[in-house]
């Protein structure tokens, strides 16, 4: 398997983009919305856009699988926040200088206490000892996803550490067209970052399984080309997420050769999301999760088990994947 440019940090837009004050179509509590102008940022071009690979932005939540105890394991994304008196502080800053530059932090008191095996994200600077603060106010970071954490079950439904393996949604290597659901081991994936989606993460614009029996599985960063995309050219972008097939995504992670990452969201472009069937869920899928079943001695992951019932059946459609009552 190729490995992509990890996601540990927040992606800066292939565009330039500007502030306009008006209700956010991507958060409800914001009054403000970030756009994009027709202008391609300098990081993009000095990165050689162009020749970048183009691969499906995927809307769930960010992993990343690393070691803890000695042993490959799935940690989820947990950025570390501000207090409410310190956002606001900031957020007042942001209004009356129109930046969030020489705002000073106080790492130690202003923001919020994190999970003691809490670690930052690559890349994070740091200062006298201190994580800084990214321009959002937030420091990027990472919690390992312990078996009997109820706050992150749904990442616990994927991994089973005892086989040391994760179930994995990825394009099958004998034919691009079809999506495979198989079992890889975590130490496959090792400081690989990955994307968590399923029926209870963010709304589940993908339609997997449903309230009585749900289906979680992890995706590459970086998996899921698009074929085809189009030019990196503002109106060409606009005609291509609103008219084609393919351009029924969440938005572009483009992958430049010299590891730079950029990216470009229906939002950048005022175009709602989720807006009907997306591209990923009308793809054929078939599930390999085999009789190595057994081998992993896997009795108390019942979607493990679920899916190795299902094991060799192709369904004509992602969302369509169920199980026998």
């Amino acid at each position: 398997m190729r490995r992509f440019g990890s996601v540990q940090q927040k992606i800066p837009c292939v565009f330039l983009t500007e502030v306009k004050e008006e209700q956010s179509r991507k958060r409800e509590c914001q009054q403000f919305q970030v756009v994009a102008t027709e202008n391609v940022n300098p990081i993009a071009l000095e990165s050689n856009i162009d020749c970048a690979l183009a691969t499906e932005k995927l809307d769930g939540t960010c992993c990343y699988v690393s070691i803890y105890k000695g042993q490959s394991y799935l940690w989820a994304r947990l950025d570390r926040k501000p207090t409410k008196q310190a956002d606001k502080r900031f957020k007042k800053h942001q209004y009356s200088h129109k930046s969030c530059k020489d705002f000073t932090w106080n790492v130690k008191e202003d923001f919020k206490t994190v999970p003691e095996f809490w670690v930052p994200a690559h890349r994070v600077q740091h200062h006298n000892g201190q994580p800084v603060p990214d321009d959002h106010g937030h420091i990027p970071g990472w919690v390992p996803v312990e078996k009997d954490n109820k706050q992150y079950c749904w990442h616990s439904s994927v991994v089973d550490y005892d086989a040391g393996i994760a179930l994995v949604l990825r394009p099958s290597a004998e034919n691009e067209d079809l999506l495979e659901i198989t079992m890889v081991p975590l130490a496959d994936l090792l400081e690989q970052t990955l994307e968590l989606i399923g029926t209870n993460v963010n709304g589940n614009p993908y339609g997997l399984g449903s309230k009585k029996q749900p289906v979680h599985v992890l995706v590459a960063h970086g998996s899921v080309h698009i074929r085809n995309p189009p030019p990196v050219d503002y109106q060409q972008l606009c005609s291509w997420f609103q008219d084609s097939q393919e351009g029924r995504v969440e938005g572009i992670v483009w992958h430049c050769n010299d590891g730079t990452l950029v990216k470009l969201h229906r939002h950048h472009l005022g175009l709602r999301w989720p807006d009907g069937d997306t591209i990923l869920n009308a793809r054929p899928v078939v599930v390999h999760v085999d009789g190595t079943i057994r081998e992993y001695d896997i009795t108390s992951k019942d979607l493990f088990t679920s899916l190795s019932q299902l094991n060799g059946h192709r369904f004509s459609r992602l969302q369509d994947i169920q199980f026998d009552p």
